[in-house]
């Protein structure tokens, strides 16, 4: 069997579109993935349906993957003539040990690559308006490990060479050893006065900010149970932020949403919600596969609603593999969405919302098999073009980013979202209840708000139009 290969690659700091597009590239072709706990989880929304994902942090059913094993794993996958991706948060040259995985690989003439991504050192300050050199305050910039493998975890550093002759440093992953990283600079000959800030989850939605000096710092943290991953920046350059700060700017930051899936890869909605500053979980995961339709019910049919944009591409991907003429199909389209609309237009058909379907005519429904349990379209042919099912094998994972979040904000996009939503949580194991608790219901449109008064929960926020826009000023502070 011919040996596969392996793309060690980093993938940034939090923020999805901060993985290099050689990266991106990586993960698309990729037939199993090793991912870490700092590695974004919606970045395997672009992996292939049939990849093989593979934690290798602490989940509550299990001990953390250990190095050693992550090496063999690495080696096992690839010896099976597979393309293997190792997914590591950051940089994997930056305390990312790809060193060693590299090394476990030419001992068995694996071929790999290293694929360098943007390194948490240095975006997360960026993200907080801190760029870590500056003419005027900084000319030199070090990362430092805060923490080493001894049984104390106190790393042994030239504490005075960074003290006098470094203007910027940033630790990594050092909450814990905060005083002793203060105390040494300080005793080293960097002024009690130099400006401090740390940074956690920087560059996520959630990121999260705390400023000090060496004096100060450290008492600050634990007062407010400041905790890791966090970036600890030292230097005068700290002092820019205040002017410089835009990411905290923006008008859905610190909205931490957790919206309820309906479709499959990422919507054009939780773009935005992102672009504008939100954290957003997508739940639940859902995988599709396709269902070869009978086409002719289409050409007899007067009117066609497509109920999502996944049935439709599904609907298209047929015809053209049937060579049926689409100047066959004379009804008129109809769509539950905007997504679905524009998805038609980019294939040159106008469409009409489905309110506006008339009472004369056949009507042929193209969806998945739920359509086949409503009797909100009426009298109605079905037409099922894909099999849309939830990936439960995402359940752990989810309750790990559960815990990480502060969630503030539930959103259903769609009436159809509600019920799979609730019927899911209840399948993860998780309560409404808490999941809920303390944060505000947001929906968009009637008949989700219907949905979800019928489901006994209560409305915090609903837009004036069913639009983004409307939803997004809705959602702002």
């Amino acid at each position: 069997m011919k040996t596969g290969k392996v793309f060690l690659v980093g993938a940034g700091p939090g923020d999805v579109s901060l993985i290099t597009v050689k990266g991106m590239e990586s993960i698309k072709q990729a037939e199993v993935i090793l991912y870490d706990r700092l590695a974004n989880p919606k970045l395997l929304d672009f992996a292939p349906a049939d990849c093989e994902l593979i934690y290798c942090g602490k989940l509550p059913d299990r001990h953390i993957l250990r190095q050693e094993g992550i090496n063999s794993l690495l080696v096992e996958k690839a010896l099976e003539g597979k393309t293997v991706v190792r997914l590591k948060g950051g940089d994997p040259g930056v305390f990312g040990r790809v060193g060693e995985e590299a090394q476990s690989l030419v001992e068995f003439n694996i071929p790999f690559e290293i694929v360098p991504g943007i390194s948490s050192g240095i975006a997360a300050p960026l993200y907080a308006g801190i760029p870590v050199t500056h003419r005027e305050f900084a000319e030199s910039f070090a990362v430092v490990t805060a923490h080493d493998k001894s049984k104390a975890g106190k790393p042994l550093l030239d504490w005075e060479g960074l003290a006098r002759g470094v203007d910027t440093i940033a630790f990594y992953m050092g909450v814990g050893n905060l005083p002793f990283i203060c105390e040494n600079l300080t005793q080293h000959g960097k002024p009690a006065e130099t400006p401090v800030i740390l940074i956690q989850w920087g560059t996520f939605g959630r990121q999260k900010t705390l400023q000090g000096t060496l004096e100060d710092i450290a008492e600050k943290a634990v007062k407010e149970q400041f905790s890791n991953p966090s970036i600890i920046l030292v230097g005068a350059v700290v002092s820019l932020r205040e002017k410089l700060k835009w990411f905290e700017n923006k008008p859905l930051y610190g909205r931490q949403i957790l919206l309820a899936r309906t479709s499959i890869g990422q919507s054009s909605l939780v773009k935005e919600l992102m672009e504008q500053g939100a954290d957003v979980i997508e739940f639940p995961k859902w995988k599709r596969e396709s269902v070869a339709a009978d086409l002719d019910k289409a050409i007899a049919a007067d009117n066609i609603l497509f109920t999502s944009t996944e049935s439709a591409e599904e609907f298209f991907k047929q015809l053209i593999e049937k060579e049926i003429d689409i100047r066959r199909i004379t009804a008129e389209f109809y769509v539950l969405s905007g997504k679905t609309k524009r998805f038609l237009n980019s294939r040159g058909f106008q469409a009409q919302l489905w309110e506006e379907v008339p009472e004369s005519g056949n009507l042929l429904v193209v969806g998945d098999a739920s359509i086949l349990n409503t009797t909100q379209y009426g009298i109605f042919e079905p037409l099922i073009t894909v099999k849309k099912e939830i990936d439960r094998s995402y359940n752990v994972l989810f309750k790990r980013m559960f815990d990480e979040a502060e969630i503030n904000t539930v959103l259903f996009p769609s009436a159809a979202s509600v019920k799979p939503f609730l019927k899911e949580v209840d399948s993860a194991g998780l309560n409404v209840d808490e999941l809920l608790a303390g944060a505000e219901v947001a929906c968009l449109g009637n008949e989700a708000r219907k949905e979800i008064e019928a489901a006994g929960l209560k409305m915090d926020i609903i837009p004036g139009e069913p639009t983004k826009d409307s939803l997004i000023n809705s959602l702002q502070y």
